[in-house]
């Protein structure tokens, strides 16, 4: 039918589009000679201001049915600004392929994690895929020298994907709650009043082109990022969608090789094979976490 695969075709190209946006924040970090909560702060600021336009001109309630999920949220936004802070100092303090290949093994800590929060129970498949995904980052570290600043970045990256999956797994029950803008609204705002103290430590000047990009950052690669991710939900499966979430490393890897001539070391793209290759088949044979994926790096 041709309205259907015309759908199709429009969630597949916001759904990209969004994945695009999504390996793109972290050049920022490179950009922008500011520190980790500076970026962190500029992105969540601006991005809640941004998702609460969205959410005024889409009616969409932003009423919270009780002090416990307050507080939840309140936990989640606490979670997001520790996951975008650890990424931008990953990238920051080395390059923006172990960065986003660091934080890629997310799945990882959903793996171990889940059974215990929810107990299910944990498949053969789960621990092989965890397994391929250990060797990837093996390949992907430099050395065993916590002196070395590549090391250093993906130990800060790997943080920042165990903070992440305890986002989504935190997130996982309030998903089907709320609109999904309303939560996102809440978790960044709850996360910009968790950086703005160690913002405002920060004591170097912020110029025109900074805020410039800070605005960017918030509202084209997070708050239109986020609105992109809901709208193709309406014409794809959130399975197709978690696979081609994927690609989010592949997408940055490539814009950081075009605009920052950073070309990947061979011994780092085996490395990014390996655990792209096991969070794509993982994707492909079971259930992506539900509402994993709105806020990501």
């Amino acid at each position: 039918m041709p309205a259907t695969r015309s759908s199709h075709h429009a969630g597949l190209l916001q759904i990209h589009a969004a994945v695009l946006l999504a390996g793109g924040a972290g050049l920022f970090a490179k950009f922008l000679p500011v520190s980790a909560a500076v970026l962190t702060a500029g992105r969540t600021v601006f991005g809640s201001l941004a998702l609460l336009a969205v959410a005024m001109l889409a009616k969409s309630s932003l009423r919270l049915h009780g002090t416990k999920d307050f507080l939840v949220l309140a936990a989640t936004g606490a979670l997001l600004a520790a996951h975008w802070f650890t990424f931008f100092l990953s990238i920051q303090v080395s390059t923006v392929a172990i960065g986003l290949l660091a934080f890629s093994s997310f799945p990882l800590f959903v793996t171990f994690l889940e059974p215990v929060v929810f107990g299910e129970r944990l498949h053969r498949r789960d621990v092989a895929t965890a397994i391929v995904v250990t060797l990837g980052l093996v390949l992907v570290t430099p050395s065993f020298d916590l002196g070395n600043h590549l090391t250093q970045g993906l130990l800060w990256g790997v943080l920042s994907a165990f903070t992440y999956a305890a986002l989504s797994l935190l997130s996982r029950s309030y998903a089907g709650r709320y609109p999904a803008v309303s939560i996102s609204f809440y978790q960044q705002a709850f996360a910009a009043l968790c950086t703005l103290p160690l913002a405002l430590q920060w004591e170097g000047m912020l110029t025109s082109r900074d805020l410039s990009l800070l605005l960017v950052l918030g509202v084209v690669f997070t708050a239109l990022g986020q609105s992109l991710v809901v709208a193709s939900l309406r014409h794809l499966r959130a399975q197709t969608a978690s696979v081609v979430f994927g690609l989010e490393p592949v997408y940055g890897i490539l814009l950081a090789w075009l605009l920052l001539d950073e070309a990947p070391a061979a011994r780092t793209l085996l490395g990014g094979l390996l655990i792209c290759g096991a969070v794509l088949v993982a994707s492909l044979m079971h259930r992506p976490v539900r509402g994993g994926k709105l806020n990501d790096g």
